[in-house]
């Protein structure tokens, strides 16, 4: 697993389109540490954050990156104060109702990743519509969104849909591998990211796709999220290209 922290932001960056990732994963760090620092309250920074997450996701697909999957809530952020986690589920329906819109125009289309049976009803039924529209799009670029997403939970439901499967007669304990197994995740039929950025300075994965990061390579800043743009992106990912990729072997 190769770690790289980048101290400071250096200048544009000068990819080889022939050895771009297929897949980018982002954890989107660093909204609250952004506010705080200016002294806003944190919804502002999850406000700022919600920005450039636009502005990364048409600069991946304006890159030819086929997958972006993004850390939007976590399993554990039910914990913070009701007024933060309103405002990420605002902020989170203000999004797929744009998306809604554009999807078809722009050529993409979104997927969650997560338990979505816990959210909020009306925003349960928004990503419900968002999958169907996205569904009929003829689209090159998919954005993966980890909504009440936690990779050890992933792991659990699969688990146990698995083992429902062998109850009911539908598998045979004997024939399960990693290929099969995958087949359960909430990532079924998504190739494993090639690429996972964590701004903000952060050196954990903080339960994100635990299982499909096995051989990514890993890329983090100490730039908090709401500053992370497309020349940070860019920079990301030449890094990426400097680094020979053996998945175990020589």
């Amino acid at each position: 697993m190769a770690l790289f922290r980048s101290k400071k932001q250096a200048g544009e960056a000068e990819l080889d389109n022939s050895r771009l990732p297929k897949h980018i994963g982002i954890i989107m760090d660093g909204n609250g540490r952004w506010a705080k620092k200016r002294g806003l309250p944190r919804t502002a920074g999850h406000a700022a954050g919600a920005e450039t997450f636009r502005t990364i996701a048409y600069h991946c697909r304006d890159l030819g990156i086929p997958y972006l999957t993004v850390y939007a809530f976590s399993t554990e952020n039910w914990k913070r104060p009701a007024e933060e986690v309103s405002a990420i589920m605002d902020l989170l329906r203000k999004y797929l109702l744009e998306a809604l819109e554009k999807m078809q125009r722009d050529g993409f289309r979104i997927r969650f990743l997560g338990d979505i049976t816990a959210l909020p009803e009306e925003l349960r039924e928004l990503c419900m519509e968002t999958l169907s529209v996205g569904n009929r799009v003829d689209a090159k670029y998919q954005i993966n969104v980890c909504l009440n997403y936690g990779g050890r939970d992933e792991i659990l439901r699969a688990a146990r849909a698995w083992a429902s499967d062998v109850a009911e007669g539908c598998a045979r304990a004997e024939e399960l591998n990693e290929e099969s197994f995958s087949r359960y995740l909430d990532s079924r039929d998504i190739p494993d990211p090639d690429l996972i950025i964590r701004p903000s300075g952060e050196l954990r994965l903080s339960n994100f796709l635990p299982w499909q990061s096995a051989y990514s390579e890993f890329y983090f800043t100490d730039i908090l999220w709401p500053d992370f743009d497309g020349a940070a992106l860019d920079q990301a990912i030449a890094d990426y290209q400097k680094r020979n990729r053996r998945f175990g072997g020589i």
